[in-house]
């Protein structure tokens, strides 16, 4: 499986992969997905916002285990984030099957769309819409950097747009969702543990900084003259460092774009992304507050206008406890398993959890030895994936055989 995957939407060059939402990349990657299910004879849905679903069991009867993840990825991102999930999904099924394990709830394996939000700029597209935190209305606006709304795309790839929307009766049938996940940190590389299980998502949002100044000629507009908006928004760069560190939090300026973006002209306009993410509410609204403070005296100071819009935001997830426990019960009574699972949190936003608030939701963390997320240099032991896979084929076989 992770060799026919592998290809698929990797850019030559970078080395990293481009499989972007309703592109031919993520047409490739929902084939081979349709492909797995099929070859194990379970039912293939596609859903009313264009999530797969691959079922085993009737998907009416409720009560169903569900598992997966997404095969989208960041621009240029690694071949773990997301896949893992989905390939060791099938894989440990496949694990269940060899044990002659007896199912006696539905299960079924998912593939949400749009997860990385690369595309259109809002990360969980597919859950969102399912969990109704997302609107149709709202997710018909949404667009890409070629003006392309979401709707065109979806046409574009030959899908109804018109179905968009909440689905809450399909989250009815679900009784619970286990997503698995590379990890990305390296917490689980420093305890020598090769699985995990998550406690909880940090809260973290996006933050858009509009700069603007006053267009010139870069040979012939003295500095004194000069009204430049680059120079706010880099001290503004240095201070989102600063206040991340004070706060023990974590804020990145990982987007800009500039205009009229000459190399000889002096900018009119500085636009940057803003990520941050902190352990806890508190401690987030400090940083972001304290970036936006610097900004404006910097701005002030040379004669800037600045707005600041935040475009996307999720709170603190705390995954269900009972659920938690569960998994760290059936993973410690394991062959060996003596020593408890660790339980972390993390900084990453994932389609579990959007999903936790309306289902029961939990993860399953795979060691990434560098940390490196995000990048072509993602990886992971072939060791600790088939331990990944191994830990959630008994998660599973708790959960639907109990």
């Amino acid at each position: 499986m992770w060799r026919d995957l592998a290809p698929l939407g990797r850019d030559s060059g970078s080395g990293g992969y481009r499989r972007y939402a309703w592109t031919g990349a993520d047409a490739e990657c929902r084939a081979w997905f349709r492909a797995q299910a099929e070859a194990r004879g379970l039912a293939y849905e596609l859903d009313r916002n264009g999530n797969q679903w691959a079922w085993l069991g009737d998907p009416l009867a409720g009560d169903a285990v569900v598992t997966g993840s997404h095969l989208d990825s960041v621009p240029d991102g690694g071949a773990f984030d997301g896949p893992l999930g989905v390939v060791s999904s099938f894989a440990a099924l496949d694990e269940l099957r060899a044990r002659g394990a007896r199912f006696g709830r539905p299960l079924a394996i998912t593939n949400f769309g749009d997860e990385e939000g690369a595309r259109f700029g809002l990360a969980c597209v597919g859950s969102r819409l399912t969990a109704g935190q997302l609107t149709a209305e709202q997710a018909h606006e949404l667009r890409d950097g070629d003006g392309i709304t979401l709707p065109r795309a979806m046409e574009a790839a030959g899908y109804d747009p018109a179905t968009l929307g909440p689905d809450p009766e399909r989250l009815a049938r679900i009784g619970a969702f286990i997503e698995l996940h590379v990890e990305q940190g390296r917490a689980l590389d420093l305890s020598g543990d090769p699985v995990g299980i998550a406690s909880a998502i940090w809260p973290h949002g996006r933050w858009r900084f509009d700069f603007r100044g006053e267009a010139n000629h870069a040979g012939t507009t003295r500095l004194a003259d000069r009204r430049d908006p680059m120079l706010t928004y880099a001290e503004t760069v240095l201070a989102a460092r600063r206040e991340a560190e004070l706060a023990g939090a974590l804020a990145t300026f990982g987007k800009v774009s500039v205009e009229p973006n000459g190399v000889n002209a002096i900018p009119s306009l500085v636009r940057g992304w803003l990520d941050s993410r902190a352990a806890d509410q508190s401690a987030l609204d400090t940083v972001v507050a304290g970036i936006e403070a610097a900004a404006r005296a910097c701005a002030d100071r040379a004669g800037i206008e600045l707005s600041v819009v935040r475009e996307s935001f999720t709170p603190v997830v705390e995954f269900e406890h009972a659920l938690r426990d569960e998994l760290g019960k059936i993973l410690g009574q394991r062959p060996g398993g003596a020593a408890p699972v660790p339980v972390l949190g993390t900084g990453a936003g994932h389609d579990a959890g959007i999903l936790s608030g309306s289902i029961p939701t939990a993860m399953l963390f795979v060691r990434n030895p560098t940390g490196v997320s995000h990048s072509p240099a993602e990886s992971a032991a072939e060791d600790d994936c088939v331990a990944g896979v191994l830990a959630l084929a008994d998660v599973l076989e708790g959960l639907l055989c109990a």
